[in-house]
């Protein structure tokens, strides 16, 4: 590459890594680099661009570039290698030039935060300022470009920045360039010498001072320009010193000003007739090229040729130069930097250092490779890393650069003083009125208002963050020791220990491990009777299935009802000594997702998840079972329901001995599977004769007058009576009672007694009876809906059955005594008692309980359709609580309505038997 193909300006990364065949003239001669860089306004040309034009003499940059030509804001260098006067320019463009900026505007979101704006902006000024420590490291001389005339006092904080961030790194450079071959010195101090920085300031049109004085018999000897360049060189000074940029040695600082040579230029302001400029301009031209000699002079002596034409020209009429009496006449910009060009070319150096015992600077003038050779490294290391081997060093760098971040980052420091005094007030806030363990929705609401507290005083680009890390304490505080157990008992009331774990099977409660080991406990209490109902017990607020279900009445049954006779429900059997709960792929229609379902059902833990989607189907599915769903249950009202009712039970399809039900019977569960326990029970207190109707059930905890049963009296006709077949349905239905206009035979009128002309053995009384029973251990038989059995003189209870067979009876009522609280207390449907006669009756049982607003399954026994024998004292009892797979089905609150909770009619049917032979 030779000195035609440097005709225009070049990345920097270019220019190291192109192999430029210097002329062999200059090839041995020193070079001097002069970097440029610092603000410019919103003009169409650059200050600092047109500078290099002019001070090459050449039209090297675009005075027309915009921001939309495709460029990027990030910072970078151009280069120009001016060969024949031996000087490189270096040119640092930023986020500080007006054309970067408007690219870093356009480039950023219109949905762009606040703090990721501030983040955008920060990483260009730290990529300005590392750009700006590698031109510090590579070049003798730096001008500092501003487009007015005032001087900027926000480049003392960069300045310092930068020395600090260059005594950070400093060690770093010196292991990049230790094998480069330049002098110890050099790589001690990693700069070729300490630079020396100019200053050019522009003067806008605000600023004009006209050469006439108010007193012409006294005249200055400085031009006002010049008067105003040596002010700034005091007050630049003076800032400097005071700031401690500058100190005596030259050595220990990022740069230097010289002590006894101008230092500020001052670009006068352009003429507001541009067509007399250019007029002027062009006279100036034409008599500098009648005045130049014939012979072609380089060097420096073409320097000193073009400095004396100029002070000709200046002398002989220049209106910007006029000399007014012994007024001194002012330099030209290039005049001004080549008297410091000419120290570096010369190899005199730079002494800038001041005091009494000034110390030497170290100087040294490479020629254009070994400069080269040091910018390459200095270059992988600071501003672009190519290189595998500087891969260490550029992280390090990187690292370190947050060292800026206090003397640059004010808004930053401002914001994060704010926070972190608002951090102590929003912790103060959630743990007021806090007690001692809390469930995560008081650790919301508590962070809620800490957050608040915070919002009022914190502000600025570290609000987020900071906000994060009041989240992660509040968390921290809560998770250590405070955190409340989240589990919530089949009533609906949480656990009161703090977070612990379960005791595993065969282990006991440790309550010195962390977290304890212990069981759930809500702290409620209830008082509940047995399977037949004839023995109560208190009992703890259970959290599971098994112990609400089955652990509480097998623990009674040993002490009450263990002998009596019952009638079992089918349950697993495993036939592997590992069985696995089955995984639900099948859903039932019922049990989609809404906002009944969100409302009564909990979500599944993780240990009992079912995944919906799943369309693999159980090992006791896959034997070739049906997979059609059990489907609703019909409520008995017509002989076509009866028939689609006759449907073979559960046990009849082989159940599987893998896989089981990990929660209790209902619509939505696939055939083929049985649960390990059944959580219904129905067990016989004796024969039809143990129920005397005249004193009712002798059980504790009834109410006074509530014990009694309701009769159902059902005709049974003889063989020569049937006219519609053999059997006919004694449910209380419609087909119970006779058509209109016809009486029945043995009646009087339509009173319903028993005729005379019949025998007394041709009608049967079965007694039936709903027992609620409330948390405290009340109970009592209701008679409806709404109405509870009150029998105060002997006879027992005059209303029928059919009242509570013909209808769906509540699985809740409001318990008849409430106590002094405000919480209404309900009376759970808890047993079934039917006394069934030694009579040719069949009586069916086919329990069906929706416990929860749709879309709640229907949950019914093991086993429908189930047959009690003949003269029996049957007493069913009813779950607990009502679980699915998913969750829990939770009691009413106090504002849900009742009616969705409810025993669906058709439990009980009777038909007529084929009497005995005779």
């Amino acid at each position: 590459m030779k000195e035609a193909n440097m005709a225009l300006p070049v990345s920097v990364g270019d220019l190291l890594q192109a192999e430029l065949l210097e002329d062999a003239a200059y090839r041995d001669d020193g070079l001097c680099v002069v970097g440029i860089f610092g603000k410019s306004s919103m003009q169409l040309g650059s200050l600092k661009e047109s500078l290099i034009n002019t001070l090459a003499d050449k039209h090297l940059f675009s005075m027309f570039g915009g921001p939309e030509d495709g460029g990027t804001p990030s910072s970078h260098i151009q280069a120009f290698y001016n060969q024949e006067n031996r000087v490189l320019y270096l040119l640092l463009s930023s986020v500080c030039d007006g054309r970067q900026l408007l690219r870093a505007c356009l480039s950023l979101g219109a949905g762009t935060g606040h703090s990721d704006a501030h983040d955008f902006w920060k990483s260009l000024e730290r990529q300005h300022c590392l750009h700006l420590l590698y031109m510090f490291s590579v070049c003798h001389v730096l001008l500092l470009v501003h487009p007015n005339q005032t001087f900027d006092v926000t480049y003392d904080r960069l300045f310092r920045a930068l020395d600090a961030l260059r005594q950070k790194v400093l060690p770093l450079i010196r292991a990049a360039i230790k094998d480069c071959p330049v002098s110890k010195e050099w790589k001690l101090n990693c700069r070729p010498c300490p630079p020396r920085l100019l200053f050019v300031f522009q003067m806008n049109g605000t600023l004009k001072v006209r050469f006439g004085t108010r007193n012409p018999d006294k005249p200055k000897k400085h031009s006002p320009r010049r008067r105003l360049q040596h002010a700034l060189e005091d007050q630049i000074y003076r800032i400097f010193r005071k700031s401690r940029v500058l100190t005596n040695q030259s050595s220990n600082c990022l740069f230097t000003v010289p002590a006894n040579q101008a230092f500020v230029y001052v670009i006068p302001a352009a003429d507001d007739d541009p067509l007399g400029a250019l007029l002027g301009q062009l006279r100036s031209n034409c008599m500098l090229s009648e005045q130049d000699s014939s012979v072609s002079v380089s060097g420096p002596r073409r320097y000193q040729q073009m400095r004396h034409s100029a002070r000709q020209l200046s002398s002989s009429g220049d209106s910007g130069s006029i000399s007014m009496g012994s007024q001194l006449v002012d330099c030209s910009l290039k005049e001004f930097l080549w008297q410091h060009v000419e120290l570096v070319l010369t190899k005199k150096g730079f002494d800038d250092s001041v005091g009494r015992n000034p110390q030497p600077s170290h100087f040294e003038l490479p020629n254009y490779t070994k400069w080269v050779q040091v910018a390459t490294r200095l270059h992988q290391v600071l501003i672009k890393n190519t290189d595998e081997e500087m891969a260490e060093l550029a992280a390090k760098v990187q690292s370190q650069v947050k060292v800026l971040e206090g003397f640059l980052d004010a808004d930053t420091k401002f914001s994060e003083n704010r926070c972190q005094k608002a951090l102590p007030l929003a912790h103060s806030a959630y743990q007021s009125n806090l007690p001692h363990n809390y469930t995560t929705t008081v650790h919301k609401n508590q962070l809620a208002q800490a957050l608040r507290v915070y919002s009022q005083h914190a502000r600025g680009v570290a609000f987020q963050r900071y906000a994060l890390q009041l989240h992660e304490d509040c968390y921290n505080f809560w998770s250590n020791g405070h955190q409340l157990c989240e589990e919530r008992s089949l009533t609906d009331q949480h656990c009161v220990h703090k977070f612990h774990l379960l005791p595993q099977p065969g282990e006991k409660p440790d309550m010195d491990h962390n977290p304890p080991i212990m069981n759930h406990n809500s702290r409620g209490r209830s008082t509940s009777s047995c399977n037949c109902g004839r023995k109560q017990a208190p009992r703890e607020d259970p959290f599971d299935i098994q112990t609400a279900n089955y652990d509480f009445y097998q623990m009674l049954e040993e002490k009450c009802c263990g002998k009596l006779e019952r009638i079992d429900f089918p349950v697993f059997q495993p036939s592997t000594p590992d069985p696995a709960p089955a995984n639900q792929a099948q859903r039932n229609p019922c049990e989609a997702s809404g906002s009944g379902d969100a409302e009564r059902l909990k979500e599944p833990s993780t240990a009992q998840s079912h995944t919906p989607g799943d369309t693999s189907l159980s090992l006791a599915l896959s034997l070739g079972q049906s997979t059609d769903s059990l489907g609703p249950y019909g409520d008995g009202d017509g002989p076509e329901t009866q028939v689609q009712q006759k449907r073979p039970s559960l046990v009849d399809r082989q159940p599987s001995t893998v896989e089981y039900l990990p929660g209790m019977m209902h619509s939505g569960c696939p055939k083929g599977l049985l649960p390990k326990f059944s959580s219904w029970s129905l067990v016989k207190l004796g024969p039809a004769k143990s129920y005397n109707c005249h004193t009712g059930l002798e059980q504790p905890g009834f109410l006074p007058g509530s014990s009694f049963l309701l009769p159902w009296d059902l005709v049974i006709r003889s063989r020569s009576e049937e006219d519609a077949g053999l059997t006919e349905p004694l449910d209380g239905g419609t087909s119970s009672w006779p058509a209109p206009n016809k009486s029945l035979i043995g009646k009087r009128g339509s009173t319903g007694g028993l005729g005379r002309s019949r025998r007394r053995e041709d009608m049967a009384r079965i007694f039936v009876g709903f027992e609620y029973e409330d948390g405290r251990g009340r109970r009592f038989i209701s008679c409806g809906p709404d109405k509870i059995v009150k029998v105060l003189g002997p006879g027992g209870a005059k209303d029928p059955a059919t009242r509570v067979l013909n209808t769906d009876m509540p699985l809740y009522i409001p318990s008849p005594s409430q106590g002094r609280g405000l919480k209404p207390h309900f009376s759970q449907l808890a047993r079934l008692f039917v006394v069934v006669p030694d009579a040719p009756l069949e009586v069916t049982l086919n329990p069906q309980v929706q416990p929860g607003p749709p879309p709640c399954p229907t949950f019914h026994p093991e086993q429908s359709d189930i047959t009690l024998p003949p003269d029996g004292f049957w007493v069913l009892r009813f779950p607990y609580s009502y679980a699915t797979e998913r969750g829990p089905c939770y009691p009413p609150k106090e504002n849900q309505p009742l009616n969705n909770y409810k025993v669906l009619r058709g439990i009980l049917k009777a038909t007529t038997a084929n009497p005995p032979p005779q």
